[in-house]
């Protein structure tokens, strides 16, 4: 009878905890999540801190009155604690009407000579936000001084947009639609193309996008919805401008930084753009660096542009569309650039 002994057979030892962990979530990983966390604590600090306490301060503001009142009623707005107005003398209402369809004041006072009611003229088509708060301010100064307001609106919002805040919604799609193209293009094929014709394609098919995409937000916001009444074609002219843009800006930051730039442009556009733009709250009621910062970018740009042509008649856009070609042409220059320099280096 042959005795066989038994043998404990040997099986590869399983992989430590921290071996998986290390195989799952490799360094590059952790650098990209680490990196989203950053966006995310800067998201909630950007919103929060532009959003959380809105105070009116240094708003463009017109006196309409004889010249000694004028002169006194812009003395004692001067001199309010905070400076929540900008004031300075107009010649009558007439001209104060005009400069605020011209943006160039956000409301104004016009004082009665005789009597003891006097005219506040606002616009909530640049902002229901604003126009409310001057209107308060406006009241509680009055009743001060023992006198009664009248306002008037001259340039309302329409019925369907809801605070005024129609045109801010749809520059952000816009603004979402070019960086997210800009990814796709990215994502679907190496974030830095690999040639100038590579390039070219990808800019060549953010213009389509953008012809259509701004067709498309025009005609949901203006004829469907009736949200954004008037200056259809502008309109759409101006969301193709911003999508390519955007997305050109995109490109650029891919181009230079890879898959990185995707985040960059993120924080660009969505977390510094957003609430800095003017949509929620217009400029004046902004603090100080998120008000200097939003006219420079697109998010800010656009919706300046989107309540110009849609209530004040098409005035004082040249500034904000100079900003957005800016970024278009430099994320094209930037994007066929770098594509550009990664071809001789290859060929040297």
């Amino acid at each position: 009878m042959t005795q066989t002994t038994g043998a404990r057979s040997s099986s590869p030892s399983s992989p430590s905890f921290l071996g998986e962990v290390r195989n799952a979530v490799t360094p590059r990983a952790t650098l990209l999540v680490l990196g989203v966390l950053a966006l995310q604590l800067l998201f909630i600090t950007s919103y929060v801190g532009a959003l959380h306490q809105p105070k009116l301060r240094d708003a463009p503001f017109g006196v309409a009155a004889p010249p000694a009142v004028a002169e006194q009623a812009v003395t004692r707005l001067e001199q309010l604690p905070g400076s929540p107005l900008d004031p300075r003398a107009v010649a009558d209402e007439a001209t104060a009407r005009q400069q605020i369809l011209d943006r160039k004041i956000d409301g104004a006072l016009v004082v009665a000579p005789s009597g003891t009611t006097d005219t506040l003229l606002i616009a909530t088509g640049g902002g229901t936000s604003l126009a409310n708060a001057l209107e308060r301010l406006t009241v509680a100064l009055e009743e001060e001084q023992r006198r009664t307001v009248r306002v008037v609106d001259v340039a309302p919002a329409s019925a369907r947009d809801a605070n005024g805040l129609s045109s801010f919604y749809v520059v952000v799609g816009w603004c979402v639609g070019g960086y997210l193209c800009a990814s796709i293009l990215a994502i679907s094929s190496g974030a830095r193309p690999s040639t100038p014709r590579r390039a070219g394609i990808r800019l060549g098919t953010l213009v389509l996008v953008a012809i259509v995409g701004g067709l498309g937000g025009a005609l949901i916001a203006g004829p469907a919805l009736g949200a954004v009444p008037g200056g259809f074609l502008a309109l759409w002219g101006l969301g193709a401008l911003i999508t390519f843009a955007v997305g050109a800006a995109t490109l650029a930051l891919q181009s230079l930084l890879g898959v990185v730039g995707i985040g960059v442009a993120i924080l660009i556009v969505v977390i510094l753009g957003n609430p800095s733009s003017g949509g929620a709250l217009p400029p004046p009621l902004l603090p100080p660096f998120w008000e200097a910062i939003g006219p420079a970018l697109p998010p800010g740009a656009g919706t300046w542009a989107a309540r110009s042509i849609t209530y004040f008649d098409g005035n004082a856009l040249t500034g904000s569309l100079l900003v957005l070609s800016a970024w278009a042409v430099v994320g094209v220059a930037v994007t066929m650039g770098a594509a550009l320099l990664r071809a001789r280096q290859r060929s040297a």
